[in-house]
């Protein structure tokens, strides 16, 4: 088994630890303290430097999303070191709107090739359509039957690019992801994609109301593309359920009232809502479109997972405290999708291991004990990806 010491690294883990050493052996964390260096032992001396544990993206489009606008408008594929040169260690896959061209198979397809070069990854299964596509004829077959597929989504809601569905299915598709959960030990959740409509989150609330299902079960996501979705978001918090917002590029135009997801952070910090409710993801690899009165396609952008970082340090910045803000994009993800060793820094955890540069971008990554990135370079890649293709990456 392959040892690597990481000497005199400031550690959040993603709590304030100060200053230690940390003893990676194969997949896993074995020590944390003062520990000697010692023969046969790959030594990094990280100068001081903050290790984080690696971040927890859990929407990303790896397929590549978009379509909207034709054919041509397609996302290419996420390759392997858009992750991992923005601190992504675990990433879970998913469809979008385009669940016709685009599959459940290609999808765990993505998944299967990025584990394989390194990367933890999971899968939704479903996409934007009512009903959802699904590989074994029903979501709980595909969450009982594949191992990769661990909660359900992206199903559109208040959105004018929804399949428009009624109360009831909604609630079907709910229970049988916390049925699917409770057989597996999965995340069993509803990852719901919160377009504009005003709507809004009017049929979670109903749900906590008129059914047993567990608040958990509902993760709406994108809660902060308007103000009054914003809102309601918080308010839903305040019943139990954890709420997802997206970290927008800082070039996507957002309407007044809708918070950054560094400012979302900030927000949910000043109010003492319950810390662990918020999640923080990139969308990346999905389309961002920005659409008319009639729905036609104005405008695209692109979700990198490289914003995640950018997110801590925009909160951070506003007087947020470091920890506080990277728990967004670490623990509360994999404690929220039940993702064990993942999300944190400790012994026996997985060596999902980020090492930032003093402006807070990826300096060097292991993830489940392999480098990934050294002095903030990609040295492993896919076998598509040219060594020009994201470099440099500040995340």
């Amino acid at each position: 088994m392959a040892l690597t010491l990481l000497k005199n690294v400031d550690v959040y883990a993603p709590a304030p630890l100060g200053r230690l050493d940390v003893l990676v052996g194969g997949t896993q964390v074995l020590a944390m303290g003062n520990i000697p260096e010692m023969g046969d032992v790959v030594v990094v001396d990280c100068g001081g430097r903050r290790l984080v544990p690696g971040l927890v993206d859990l929407h990303t489009h790896m397929t590549g999303g978009g379509g909207e606008g034709g054919a041509e408008t397609r996302v290419p594929p996420v390759v392997l070191s858009a992750f991992t040169l923005a601190g992504v260690t675990t990433a879970v896959g998913l469809l979008g709107t385009d669940c016709v061209t685009r599959s459940v198979a290609e999808n765990l397809a993505c998944a299967r090739g990025l584990a394989a070069l390194g990367l933890t990854t999971f899968c939704y299964t479903g996409g934007y359509v009512v009903p959802p596509v699904t590989l074994t004829g029903s979501v709980r077959g595909d969450m009982v039957h594949v191992d990769r597929i661990i909660a359900v989504g992206e199903v559109a809601i208040s959105d004018h690019r929804s399949s428009q569905p009624t109360f009831d299915e909604i609630v079907r598709l709910a229970a049988d992801a916390h049925v699917a959960g409770m057989m597996t030990g999965k995340a069993g959740v509803l990852h719901l994609h919160m377009g504009d409509g005003p709507r809004g989150l009017e049929m979670v609330r109903r749900a906590l109301r008129e059914t047993e299902l567990p608040a958990r079960v509902f993760h709406p996501t994108h809660c902060n593309r308007n103000g009054s979705l914003w809102n309601e978001a918080r308010e839903l918090a305040a019943l139990g359920c954890t709420v997802d917002v997206t970290a927008f590029p800082e070039d996507d135009p957002a309407p007044p009232g809708a918070p950054s997801a560094g400012q979302a952070i900030h927000a949910w910090w000043s109010s003492g809502l319950p810390a662990a409710r918020l999640t923080v993801s990139s969308d990346g690899g999905g389309c961002l479109p920005h659409f008319n009165a009639d729905g036609e396609l104005q405008g695209m952008g692109v979700g990198d997972s490289a914003t995640l970082l950018q997110a801590v340090r925009e909160a951070t910045t506003l007087g947020v405290p470091f920890d506080y803000a990277l728990a967004t994009v670490t623990r509360n993800p994999a404690r929220h999708f039940r993702l064990h060793g993942k999300g944190v820094i400790e012994v026996g955890a997985d060596a999902d291991l980020c090492v930032l540069d003093d402006d807070g971008g990826v300096s060097d990554l292991w993830a489940r004990g392999r480098r990934m990135v050294s002095g903030g370079r990609a040295v492993v890649r896919g076998l598509f990806e040219s060594a020009s293709d994201r470099e440099p990456r500040r995340g």
